[in-house]
């Protein structure tokens, strides 16, 4: 259907149009004016004090409470992914662990070469690896959606590599979530929310002689979300404070399923069983997770009679999830009709466990400012598998199983020491900062139970075996059970120094040492140089690195195919175990980088400007390989010994990429007198990725037909599965007791990758329009009203081809999620 008119646009160019069409007049205003970046002291990226974020000499974002607020999630990585351009978290479905903890990126990049910190400590990744086909495939990164948005002041977001100064991962970037300090205070919220939707889908065509067709499109209202929170200050003593915060989330899960034209049942005498004109065919759960999450976060802080400032924070977070995997139909192998007469859609129910405390004092002695602080970390990750069974036992299977899980720790010790010297010809205090850090990572896996992998030894009427384990997730066995460890020990300085009142110098260097794979070393320089007050050129140049995360090195998995009725174990290897190594695995080392940034800052009061290119260059980038259980394959591991193994998969270096990019950031405040008090952004991000080597192995090579380690699929995901452009523009306004956030937010073209080439297929550019309008209602009660995606925008409908079962109608390449409108409604209350 031809679209005439495209409202999302019209917004889109209207908050451009008022951001520059304000600017002349703006610029008579004081100059003393400023906005919120500009008049905010930093800690990320620099360890001077009092430096704020339009003078540092990497780009900085903070984004605040009040920002974070202003959206219908409460989740803070959805919540990020709005107000940044640069970071992206895409929201598959159908992907087992990571429907229940998605991964978001950074300037295109892996979601585990991103560092987040939490006040400026190293948060703990996550548990799970993600290991299907997504954005984020081979990646254990931190879940930021365990911190709720409650306890955050503000988010400050470095986007330069930063090894060399806060050790592994820092290669895109740095997320550093600073926690609340009220020691009094406190506000409590309620937001329910919930789509509100309508969708086309793709008339797919019913097998010959079928009398059922499905409709052209979908109306849905679903997905209903409750959040309730509440923050409060606390006295500690005379200048101490104790900031608690709490949430509880009750979010229902929203479907999106095509109408599935297959043929369910057998034919009864050469004829369609009656029953296919019943069938509900919208038989699946494509779209967010159900999803129960509680979450409780202190935060304190004191300073003691002798001058020393002690602080610690703690946290712990439990999350029931349920999603789905495909719908088995009634006459499909894997089911049992006695069981599940009209098929069944199996059900994935992990329930995640995250606990985080940190304790730590800083001092002077003497000249010197130090810090010293232990951070502790866990994550849990336990699978239920329910709604299904294990086809090889047959009718006195069970229909709900423990198949385990995974869990990881981390602990880390810090020691920092600050100081400044006066330094001859500088002119300013140089700013010398040295210290160390010690962590330990462990990384455990269990076993489910017996019946979750087993194979029961039924035969189906073909005569072939049933398929064992618990169908859309088999549980993980004996076998794959690993505990293991390992310790890192790092050493740094920096320093940095105005070498002339125009030109900012620093330079940083970070050695580390780890017992699994051995050393790394970063270095970075960074420059600024001011021209005047009104303008800055800015960039630095560095080399970085990530550690393989014990995931990668011991993540393992196996499952029972039968091939030609012969069963083959299917194994995730990890890259140590023979069969591997057979294969041409070696043990991961880390993956290296070199970062060059060149940016602007334009100051013309209270307007600011910033431009930032970059490119990074990355080696070794550590990848899943593909499912390798080819005949040829197959034939190679039985000659090396491994009898009854039939292929599998390991991670493994080998992959180069090339990432340029762009970040533009443009901001005006405005005061317009008694029309009230206006706030424009205006932020994009154009990036590219060219993968320009990919692993093979020898041994791999030298069969024939040779296997492919890492196919297009991969390839076109790191290249185009993100968009090639993302471009928000954001007015906010605020009026006595009224307040309105608009924003538009313009996401590129993305690939979504096929097999061939002939199965590619590119989702087009869409802009998504969210509003949000507020009242005062006293000065305590705050009430607000919104939509995001008001126009209830989609990407397009997949054609047949590329959905085969109807149960997935759009791509999990889709930046901006496929669950269309979200109205809410909050109600906060300030006490």
């Amino acid at each position: 259907m031809q679209q005439r008119f495209a409202p999302e646009k019209t917004v889109l160019a209207v908050s451009i149009a008022a951001l520059f069409g304000t600017m002349a007049p703006a610029q008579a205003q004081d100059t003393t004016a400023a906005d919120g970046n500009a008049a905010t002291v930093v800690v990320t990226g620099t360890r001077v004090a009092n430096r704020t974020a339009l003078d540092t000499a990497s780009p900085v974002d903070i984004i605040s409470a009040d920002t974070l607020k202003a959206t219908g999630s409460t989740e803070l990585n959805q919540a990020l992914s709005v107000a940044l351009p640069s970071l992206n978290f895409p929201r598959p479905a159908l992907t087992d662990g990571t429907d229940t903890i998605r991964p978001a990126t950074l300037r295109g990049m892996a979601p585990d070469q991103s560092l987040v910190l939490v006040n400026s400590k190293r948060r703990h990744a996550s548990s799970l690896v993600n290991l299907n086909g997504s954005i984020g495939r081979g990646s254990a990164a931190v879940d930021l959606n365990t911190i709720p948005s409650a306890i955050v002041k503000n988010i400050e977001v470095l986007r330069d590599g930063a090894a060399a100064q806060y050790g592994s991962d820092a290669i895109s970037g740095v997320v550093n979530v600073r926690l609340r300090t009220d020691r009094d205070g406190g506000e409590g919220t309620f937001t329910f929310g919930e789509r509100k939707t309508e969708y086309d889908l793709w008339n797919d065509v019913a097998p010959a002689g079928a009398t059922w067709s499905g409709p052209n499109s979908r109306k849905r209202t679903d997905g209903q979300t409750k959040t309730a929170s509440v923050w409060k200050g606390l006295p500690w003593g005379e200048t101490g404070f104790v900031t608690i915060a709490a949430e509880y989330k009750d979010q229902q899960h929203t479907e999106r399923s095509g109408y599935d034209m297959r043929q369910q049942y057998a034919k009864v005498n050469g004829a369609f069983d009656p029953r296919e004109l019943t069938i509900n065919r919208f038989n699946a759960w494509y779209g967010d997770p159900e999803m129960q999450q509680k979450t409780v976060f202190v935060n304190a802080g004191n300073t003691l009679a002798s001058g020393v400032k002690v602080y610690g924070w703690s946290s712990y977070q439990l999350r029931d999830a349920e999603s789905a995997g495909y719908f088995r139909l009634p006459q499909d192998a894997r089911n049992v009709p006695s069981i599940y007469p009209d098929g069944f859609l199996p059900i994935i129910a992990p329930t995640v466990e995250d606990f985080s405390a940190a304790a730590g004092a800083s001092w002077t002695m003497g000249d010197w400012d130090l810090d010293t602080s232990l951070v502790y970390g866990k994550n849990r990750m336990d699978y239920s598998i329910e709604h299904t069974l294990n086809a090889s036992i047959g009718p006195t299977s069970k229909t709900q199983f423990d198949a385990g899980g995974f869990s990881y720790n981390q602990l880390v010790y810090n020691l920092t020491g600050v100081r400044k010297f006066d330094v001859k010809g500088l002119a300013s205090p140089l700013n010398l900062a040295i210290g160390t850090e010690a962590r330990r990572e462990g990384y455990e896996m269990h076993a489910g139970e017996p019946d979750s992998y087993r194979s029961g030894g039924r035969i189906l009427a073909n005569g072939t075996p049933a398929a064992p384990g618990a169908q859309v997730f088999p549980g993980f066995r004996p076998s794959n059970n690993v505990s293991a460890s390992r310790t890192a020990i790092g050493v740094f300085a920096d320093i940095e120094a105005n070498v002339t009142d125009a030109f900012l110098a620093s330079a940083a260097v970070r050695g580390e040492h780890y017992n699994d794979y051995g050393s790394s070393l970063a270095g970075k320089l960074s420059g600024r140089y001011d021209f005047g007050k009104n303008f800055a050129l800015r960039g630095s140049v560095q080399n970085g690195f990530r550690a393989p995360s014990l995931q990668q090195q011991y993540f393992t998995s196996t499952s029972t195919n039968f091939i030609n009725g012969i069963p083959y174990e299917i194994t995730t290897f990890k890259p140590n175990d023979p069969v591997a190594v057979a294969l041409g695995a070696k043990e991961l080392k880390a993956e290296k980088s070199t970062n060059f940034s060149l940016g602007a800052v334009m100051r013309l009061a209270p307007f600011s400007l910033t431009i930032d290119a970059y490119r990074i260059n990355m080696r070794d980038r550590i990848v899943l390989s593909e499912n390798l259980t080819s005949t040829a394959v197959r034939n190679y591991i039985t000659a090396q010994g491994f009898a009854g193994v039939g292929g599998g998969r390991f991670f493994i270096n080998g992959v180069n990429t090339r990432t340029e990019g762009v970040d533009v950031v443009a901001s005006l405040p405005w005061n317009a007198g008694a029309a009230g008090r206006f706030d424009f952004t205006l932020a994009g991000n154009f990036n590219h990725t060219d993968v320009t080597r990919v692993p093979t192995t020898a041994q791999l090579a030298a069969l024939n037909p040779a296997p492919v380690l890492f196919d297009r699929v991969n390839v076109l995901t790191l290249e185009k599965g993100q968009p090639k452009n993302k471009v928000t523009a954001s007015m906010n306004w605020k009026l006595a007791q009224w307040g309105l956030t608009a924003r538009a937010t313009r996401y590129g073209e993305v690939l979504a990758p096929g097999t061939t080439a002939a199965f590619d297929y590119e989702l087009s550019a869409k802009t998504i329009v969210d509003l949000e309008a507020r009242f005062a209602a006293t000065p305590k009660l705050t009430l607000a009203l919104g939509a995001d995606n008001v126009f209830d925008k989609y990407s397009e409908t997949l054609p047949p081809a590329l959905n085969t079962t109807g149960n997935t109608p759009f791509s999990n390449y889709t930046p901006f999620g496929n669950n269309g409108r979200y109205v809410y409604a909050r109600a906060s209350y300030a006490f």
